[in-house]
């Protein structure tokens, strides 16, 4: 049986979210290879890094949008057990690119692969004033809240007071749906995501005062 522990006033969760074109791509390349000894891992790693650069700089990407690691390097075994067989050295180095040319982006990750970058780990989207729109989806979110604790005080004979607590809320965990969450799923945040556009999400819980009706 529900129970209320803080019969203080009134507590409503709101989400909102709000979708826009994406701006940004950020590419996540890997130089990542197998040699049988520590120097042609490194020699052959490096000149793979040397051309990445190179294709990356033909794309007009400066060197500010790219941000690397240093070349790694630990043995390689095959198999496990008694079958475990020593394979060489590999050396891995990665990249994330970022990049405003989307038209661009599918020619510039076939040209980076062909330079030597043979894996492709993610490709994120995003926007670029996301701030703002995070600011917009915290509006939207507290007028969801106001608007559903409109309803409940109108249904139960009273009037709403001033807000009396305001918490920021993970916009994560609105949806969730474990029973053993603190929070539940808001329906009202669930929106059509179309293809092709990035959301910003935010929610808030707010505490209301109640006065009589």
């Amino acid at each position: 049986m529900a129970e209320i522990k803080e019969p203080w006033g009134l507590s409503v969760l709101g989400a909102g979210n709000v979708s826009a074109e994406p701006r940004i791509a950020q590419v996540k390349l890997a130089v990542d290879l197998v040699a049988p000894t520590p120097k042609e891992a490194f020699e052959q790693a490096g000149a793979a890094v040397v051309r990445l650069r190179a294709v990356l700089r033909e794309h007009g990407i400066p060197d500010s949008e790219v941000s690397g690691s240093r070349l790694a390097l630990e043995s390689e075994f095959a198999g496990y057990g008694a079958e475990r067989t020593f394979h060489g050295y590999r050396c891995e180095a990665t990249y994330t690119v970022q990049t405003e040319a989307l038209d661009q982006l599918e020619l510039l990750i076939e040209d980076a692969v062909q330079a030597g970058a043979n894996r492709v780990d993610e490709v994120h989207f995003d926007v670029l004033d996301k701030p703002a729109l995070r600011d917009e989806a915290r509006r939207r979110a507290v007028g969801t809240a106001r608007r559903k604790a409109e309803v409940y005080a109108d249904a139960c004979g009273v009037r709403l007071g001033p807000v009396v607590h305001i918490q920021d809320v993970d916009p994560e965990s609105v949806g969730r749906r474990s029973h053993g969450g603190r929070l539940g799923g808001d329906p009202e945040s669930d929106g059509v995501f179309a293809p092709g556009t990035v959301r910003v999400e935010a929610a808030v819980l707010l505490g209301f005062g109640l006065l009589p009706g």
